[in-house]
């Protein structure tokens, strides 16, 4: 098929040493060749073989190419400019024309600015800071923002500063995964915290980053949370009829869509009906959804920028999801409202809407339904919605609401009413580093909703 839209793809050497590049890391573009270059050159043209095509030839010759956007080959077609007539013609097109023709397109990629870099670098320094990037992710360690240069003046403006955190958060893990045991606690210079009341919002003091804390990797399917009755409020998986709860694969989703988590110290207060949705809150910090590149693991604490929200009803309730990309990923200087997520990530927010609506129906609940038509509000409207449920947070821990049953028990909230020194913290159980249990092989099973598409 591609071929006969003359397309054919390159040397598959070729791009199994550009899927190790940091150039297809950072969602570089990957082109495709015409099919007309791997033609023999008596045939690529009726010409002869030592002439150079017109000027005008050149002018309307469509450069056909296949970028990587999202994990997806979406062709393309843009029309080069005029080439350079070549003072010695050549039987075989040179590379270099052909660079020279189309501005930007080096050996059959198309070479993009890297994404937080406001002036040229080499690839081999994208690809260490990019290693390293990766590398701190997978540690857990707070990472600096992309850049080329820890000079202030040379950050892109729409590049938050690195937020300012001491000491990175180290996980207690307690029991196998996939079973009733399990929990995740969480340290901070080897004191236990609590994920709901200990780690701040905010993550700068501008207060344009905040803490995330991961319960659910994206892909995954275990319905992992922050325990609200447990002593420190440590995430365990969640418990329906005595049994561990799973979310289903509704066709085409697989698990989760994003990493998804909660804000530390925001609560949706189950005591106050919001005046626009008309449902009050659902007693939980308020919902996240990550939509960066990179997987990330239960009990992470990412930092992340506010892109938009949606007011999910369930059973109800309002069940805010707060939209949000991690400030380290390629594509956050790109991403600083909702709009910019479609015209990045086209169809994201989409498959959002659906997938909340429908993926309580194989277990026999009716759809979810959104509030505002399912619209998602924008990052002005999501940050008002964070700075409400903050607010609800602090009459919680302050013990003007009553808690009813939700531990507000912490070790490190001043004017908390339950604050807790290190020595009146009951021991807790060891770090175990376990496999995980395996699960019944009908949660990888997919099911077909009728309108789920629409």
């Amino acid at each position: 098929m591609l071929r006969q839209r003359g397309f054919c793809f390159q040397d598959p050497r070729r791009l199994q040493s550009l899927s190790r590049s940091s150039d297809w890391a950072n969602h570089s573009a990957i082109a495709l060749h015409t099919a007309s270059s791997r033609r023999p050159a008596s045939s690529r043209s009726r010409a002869s073989p030592t002439t150079s095509p017109s000027p005008a030839q050149a002018q309307h010759a469509p450069a056909r190419r296949a970028t990587l956007v999202n994990g997806r080959l979406a062709s393309a077609c843009t029309t080069t400019a005029p080439a350079a007539a070549s003072p010695t013609p050549s039987t075989t097109p040179s590379v270099k024309a052909t660079a020279t023709a189309s501005a930007g397109i080096y050996m059959g990629r198309r070479a993009p600015p890297p994404p937080f870099f406001s002036h040229p670098v080499t690839s081999s320094k994208i690809s260490s800071q990019r290693t390293s990037q990766i590398a701190r992710h997978l540690s857990g360690s707070p990472v600096e923002p992309f850049s080329s240069t820890s000079s202030p003046s040379s950050r892109p403006l729409n590049c938050p500063k690195s937020p300012s955190m001491a000491s990175h958060f180290n996980l207690r893990k307690v029991a196998a995964p996939n079973t009733l045991e399990h929990r995740v606690y969480i340290e901070k210079d080897g004191i236990p915290v609590s994920p709901f009341h200990d780690i701040p919002l905010y993550a700068n003091q501008e207060q344009t980053i905040l803490n995330m804390v991961v319960e659910i990797p994206r892909w995954t399917n275990a319905k992992l949370e922050i325990s609200k009755e447990e002593l420190l409020n440590p995430i365990k998986q969640d418990i329906k009829k005595g049994k561990l709860r799973y979310v289903r694969n509704c066709f085409p989703h697989k698990g989760y869509l994003w990493n998804y988590g909660a804000f530390p110290q925001t609560w949706e207060d189950p005591n106050v009906v919001h005046p626009e949705t008309k449902a009050k809150g659902d007693n939980d910090p308020l919902d996240v959804c990550e939509i960066g590149e990179l997987v990330g693991y239960t009990g992470q604490v990412k930092q992340v920028k506010v892109l938009g929200v949606m007011a999910l009803l369930d059973e109800e309730e309002t069940d805010w999801k707060v939209i949000v990309i991690d400030v380290n990923d390629p594509l956050a200087p790109k991403l600083n409202d909702i709009e910019d997520v479609e015209r990045h990530l086209p169809g994201l927010l989409r498959a959002t809407n659906e997938w909340f609506r429908i993926y309580k129906i194989p277990d026999g609940k009716p759809e979810n339904q959104f509030a505002f038509t399912g619209e998602c509000k924008n990052r002005e409207y999501a940050m008002d919605v964070v700075r409400e449920c903050s607010e609800a947070w602090e009459r919680l821990i302050t013990g003007k609401t009553p808690a009813n049953g939700v531990s507000i028990a912490n070790t490190n909230v001043p004017q908390s009413v339950n604050r807790l020194s290190p020595d009146q913290l009951p021991p807790l159980p060891p770090h175990q580093e376990l496999p995980a249990e395996k699960i019944d092989s009908s949660i990888d099973k997919w099911f077909f909703i009728s309108g789920a598409s629409t």
